[in-house]
């Protein structure tokens, strides 16, 4: 996969893309990191974990290569006059703190009423996974998932929630381990309406 680009995460298009360093300058670098927290790089069972962890990195950063309007994009007319609730629970959330670049691990829920077209039910899992492939805070990447459904599909509303432990607070500093992160964002109808927010809430398990 090519990455030689980022678009950072609150822009839809930039002038001049971030150059990525090469991936022998990113094997390099953590050489430095492996060398700082006081073992040696050049040990047998670490020689190859600077090229492991570049590869890891592809994987769990790949959402900076995904364009989520694209998979939006492609829409069906023919729901023979279905006119409710499109919703997704459980899509698994596996993304990175932009802070301490720790893992947070959860489930994302979206719902979006349509006017007269509706998308791929995949396409919405997708679209969580793309944004999730980035280092975010968790707050904005609720905000970038119903931003990007409400402006690509024009919706009666939108509404995203996720419930997510972060390992930046359960593996250091305050160390508490059973605590998660609820963030949501409602628009239209789901924001307007008080009993088809509730009835979002309660299909999630949480009403």
């Amino acid at each position: 996969m090519a990455m030689d680009a980022i678009t950072p995460k609150n822009e839809i298009a930039r002038a001049e893309p971030v150059k990525r360093p090469s991936q022998e300058e990113a094997e390099e670098a953590v050489r430095t990191l492996i060398a700082w927290a006081g073992d040696d790089p050049a040990r047998e069972g670490l020689i190859d974990t600077p090229k492991r962890v570049v590869n890891a990195y592809k994987e769990w950063f790949s959402g900076y290569t995904e364009d989520p309007v694209k998979y939006l994009s492609r829409t069906f007319e023919d729901v023979q006059g279905y006119d409710d609730i499109v919703m997704l629970r459980d899509i698994d959330v596996e993304s990175h703190c932009e802070h301490h670049m720790a893992p947070f691990l959860g489930k994302a829920y979206v719902a979006y009423m349509p006017t007269e077209a509706v998308v791929g039910i995949s396409k919405l899992a997708r679209v969580v996974e793309i944004f999730s492939k980035r280092l975010q805070t968790q707050e904005t990447m609720t905000s970038q998932i119903c931003d990007a459904i409400t402006e690509s599909l024009a919706p009666m509303g939108t509404a995203v929630l996720i419930d997510a432990v972060h390992e930046c607070m359960s593996t250091r500093g305050v160390h508490h381990k059973d605590v998660s992160t609820i963030t949501t964002q409602f628009t239209g109808v789901f924001k307007s309406d008080a009993d088809l927010r509730n009835r979002f809430l309660r299909m999630t398990g949480r009403g």
